[in-house]
C-alpha cells in the first residue's frame, strides 16, 4: 500500500514538473547574418521568434561605429512585434583594438552616444555586446564600459545584453590550449557583475570543438551542462540565455594560403543541408553519438579521412530540454537559416515571449 502512495506520489510531482515545462514562456533569440538564406528563414518563421540579433555593428579603437540593420527585418520584426537586438562587436575579435578603445574614456563615451542614437533612429529593443578576444587584464575596462552603456540605454527606455564565451568551470584547465582561452577568451568577463549590470546573457556553448581543435561536436551535451552549471553560479537563471548551435561543421585538410609550403587540418560551417549533401556525395552513413546526443559521420576522401559533425532536430531537442529543465531565460540560436527545417516544428510546441 505504502509503495502504490509513494508511485501516485511521484507520478503526480512528474505530472506537475511536466506542466511547469510545458507551460514556461521562454525567449527565443535567433542570431543573424546578412544573406539571403537567413532572411527567408527569418521571414518564414518570424511568428516563433522573440528577438532578432543581427550581427552587423562594428566598432574600432577610435570610437567610429558602423553598420546596420537590413530594412526589410525592421519592417518584418515590427509587424509581427518581435524585437531587434543587433550585435556589436571588435572587427576581426581583434584584441588590441578592443582594449585601445576600453581605456580611451572619449572613444567609450562617443561609442555609447552613436549606439544610444541608432536605438532610438530605429526602435531597436536594445543593443548585445560581442566582444570577444578579450584579454583577462581588461576585465575590469570591459566591465566599466559595460556598466556606462548600460546606464545610458537604460535611460533612454533600451536594453542591454551580452554574448559572454563558453567557460565550464572556474580556471583554465590541464593544458596551455585551455591557459589561452582562459587568458585571453574566457576570464576577461566579469559574470556576476555583467549579470547585474545589464538585462541578460547569452552565453555562446557552442565552439566546443573549432578549426584549432581535433574533430568533435560543436555542443556535446555533457559539455553543455558543465558550462550551465558554472555560469549558474555567477548568472541568476532568469538572465541566462543558453546558445544553441544549429550550423553542422566539418573537418578536413586544407592548403594554407598564408604558408604555402604548409597544410594543415581546417574546419568550415556548413547548414543542415549542405552538410546533408557532402555526407550523401561520399555515401557516408550519419551515426547518432549518443553520450553527446549529436550525429556524425567520417568519410574518405583521396585516402585521407574528413568528419562532419551535425547539428539536428534531434540535438537541438536535447539542448531545448536543458533549458527547461534549469528554468532558464530562453536560447540564442546562432545562427537563422543553417538549421534543420525540423527544429520548427519543435518550436512550435514552446510558448515564446
Amino acid at each position: 500500500m505504502k509503495h502504490h502512495s509513494l508511485r501516485i506520489v511521484l507520478s503526480w510531482l512528474f505530472m506537475s514538473a511536466s506542466l511547469l515545462f510545458s507551460q514556461q514562456k521562454i525567449e527565443s533569440l535567433f542570431y543573424y547574418v546578412d544573406k539571403e538564406h537567413s532572411f527567408a528563414s527569418l521571414k518564414n518563421h518570424i511568428k516563433q521568434i522573440s528577438i532578432i540579433a543581427p550581427a552587423v555593428y562594428n566598432v574600432d579603437e577610435d570610437d567610429v561605429v558602423w553598420g546596420g540593420v537590413d530594412p526589410r527585418v525592421l519592417k518584418l520584426a515590427k509587424q509581427h512585434n518581435v524585437g531587434v537586438m543587433p550585435l556589436i562587436h571588435n572587427p576581426g575579435f581583434d584584441q588590441e583594438m578592443l582594449h585601445q578603445l576600453l581605456v580611451n574614456e572619449t572613444a567609450r563615451q562617443r561609442t555609447i552616444e552613436s549606439l544610444v542614437d541608432e536605438c532610438k533612429k530605429y526602435g531597436y529593443r536594445g543593443i548585445q555586446f560581442d566582444f570577444e578576444n578579450l584579454n583577462i587584464n581588461d576585465k575590469d575596462a570591459f566591465t566599466q564600459f559595460y556598466a556606462e552603456t548600460a546606464k545610458a540605454l537604460h535611460a533612454a527606455g533600451f536594453q542591454l545584453s551580452a554574448a559572454v564565451v563558453h567557460r565550464p568551470e572556474k580556471y583554465p584547465g590541464p593544458t596551455k590550449y585551455f591557459k589561452w582561452l582562459y587568458k585571453n577568451w574566457r576570464a576577461g568577463y566579469d559574470l556576476k557583475a555583467l549579470a547585474e549590470i545589464g538585462d541578460f546573457i547569452s552565453i555562446m556553448t557552442y565552439s566546443q570543438h573549432t578549426r584549432r581543435t581535433p574533430p568533435g561536436p560543436s555542443a556535446g551535451i555533457p559539455w553543455v551542462k558543465k558550462n550551465i552549471e558554472y555560469f549558474l553560479s555567477e548568472v541568476p537563471a532568469e538572465k541566462l540565455s543558453l546558445g544553441i548551435p544549429v550550423q553542422s561543421m566539418h573537418w578536413y585538410t586544407e592548403q594554407d594560403e598564408q604558408h604555402v609550403a604548409n597544410a594543415r587540418s581546417w574546419s568550415a560551417g556548413l547548414s543542415h543541408q549542405e552538410a546533408l549533401a557532402l555526407a550523401d556525395r561520399f555515401q557516408a552513413k550519419i551515426n547518432w553519438l549518443d553520450e553527446q546526443k549529436v550525429p556524425f559521420t567520417f568519410f574518405e576522401n583521396a585516402g585521407l579521412f574528413e568528419y562532419i559533425f551535425f547539428e539536428n532536430a534531434q540535438s537541438f531537442q536535447h539542448k531545448l530540454d536543458l533549458v527547461r529543465q534549469n528554468q532558464l531565460r530562453g536560447f540564442s540560436v546562432w545562427v537563422i537559416g543553417n538549421e534543420d527545417p525540423e527544429i520548427w516544428k519543435i518550436l512550435e510546441k514552446v510558448e515564446v515571449h
